[in-house]
Parts: C-alpha cells; structure tokens; sequence
C-alpha cells in the first residue's frame, strides 16, 4: 500500500510539472466544473487477483472411513483481464474536491490453480493439477473523494480515494471455490481530466484491495464431488485485488 500511494504521488508530482510548464491556450468548457452536480458514462478494462491462504496438510476420511493426508496448495497464477461498464455522479464539493459515486459492473474471472504435493502424475512425475476458470460478475458502487489541481489549459491531473462496496452476481454451485456474495474493497488513484471541445474526457488509474476474506467457508460442504471437497478444504481465506483502468466521458 505504501509503495503504491508513493508511486500515485511521484506521478501526480510529474503530471503537475508538466502542466505548469505548458502555455496557456484557449480553454474548452470553461464552466463545466461550476456545475455543482457532474454527470457521465464510463468504460474501463480490468485485471483481477485474488491472494489465497493455505491451510497446509490435511486430513481426509473418505466415504468408506479411510483416513488419509493431502497436501494440496492454491493460487491464482495471474492477472485475468475483464472490462468494466457504468455511470458517474460527481457532486463538487470545494473548487478541489468533489464527491463522486459511480455505479459499475465488472466482467471478468480468476483462473484458479491446485497442485496436490502428495501425487503425481504417472506419466510425467510431477504433482497433479487441477484447475478452475473462477467467472464473476461484480456490481460496485464505489464511493470516492476526488481532489483535483488547479486548471490548467485543457487537462487538470486528480488523485481519488475512496471505499467499494460490490456485489457478487455469479454463484457457481459445483466450483471448486467460491466467492461470498458481498465484499468490500478500499481503492486509491489518479487521473486527469482532458477538456474537449464537445465533451470531458477523463482517463483513470485504479488500484484495489479487499478489506475482508472473501471466501465462501460453507461451499465445501455443498460439494456433491467428494473428490473435490479436499481441493475446496485447501484454502481458509482469500482477499481480491484488482487494478482498473476507467475513461470516463462528461
């Protein structure tokens, strides 16, 4: 968190040079800030992440009584990519600071990796893998404090931070792992706003943490697969991440 709000800081630091340095040229929608209420469309890219703890080596007893010891880790071996839709409400609070909600729906999924240590496959030797393409659908309705420079010219450089709540709209049954309905995530980033002659342009980047364990820790009783409960029974808890990449048009 430390480096990622250090490295928001040396690049608005840079934003803000780069604009002082820059002659002044005719402004585009010179009032539109005065407005005390803001209104938009948003479209954004995505990466998605979710950091897992493992419990290490268990216990199982199958149907017939046999006890035996796995051990099975998890991890969501990369980013997965989606894109994101929704609508801005920005309510200027200060001549710098204003508060913007904008409600969202993420697409996307997290790929899921487990590696069972204690076999291996036959023909190659190394552990067996199974794996599991994690699709969700988050409704967000992320609540941000924006403050913004001073105008200059046509492009004014922001940093946001704020809290998210969301909402997990896909419910797989039968996965291996699945996510709690609800989750709430603490974001942090910047952007700028570019003043165009029909309209405001305004690119930004996100950065995203869970505050909670976002792990369903009933599902693995709901397994019908007993060969899956002890994949399901790997991890205790996971929190999620995500890095958003939003243009937004007023």
């Amino acid at each position: 968190m430390k480096r990622t709000l250090t490295i928001l800081v040396i690049t608005l630091a840079c934003m803000l040079t780069a604009v002082a340095q820059s002659d002044r040229r005719v402004q585009y929608k010179p009032y539109i800030d005065l407005r005390p209420m803001h209104f938009g469309i948003l479209v954004g890219a995505h990466l998605q992440d979710l950091e897992f703890e493992n419990v290490g080596m268990q216990t199982i007893t199958d149907d017939d009584g046999v006890v035996t010891n796995q051990l099975i880790v998890c991890d969501a071996d990369r980013w997965s990519p989606g894109f994101s839709v929704g609508v801005l409400g920005e309510l200027r609070l200060h001549d710098n600071f204003s508060l913007r909600v904008a409600p969202t729906m993420h697409f996307g999924a997290k790929h899921l990796t487990f590696i069972d240590l204690q076999n291996t496959d036959g023909a190659t030797g190394k552990p067996l893998k199974q794996t599991q393409d994690l699709k969700n659908t988050y409704f967000s309705l992320p609540i941000d404090i924006k403050f913004a420079a001073p105008r200059w010219n046509n492009h004014r450089p922001y940093l946001i931070a704020g809290i998210n709540p969301m909402i997990n709209m896909t419910k797989g049954d039968q996965d291996i792992v699945r996510l709690n309905r609800f989750s709430t995530m603490v974001e942090v980033g910047l952007g700028c706003d570019f003043y165009l002659p029909f309209f405001k342009l305004i690119p930004e980047l996100k950065f995203c943490f869970g505050l909670s364990n976002v792990l369903d820790p009933d599902h693995v009783n709901e397994l019908r697969d007993a060969n899956l409960k002890a994949f399901a029974g790997s991890v205790s808890s996971a929190q999620s991440k995500m890095v958003v990449l939003t243009f937004y048009f007023e």
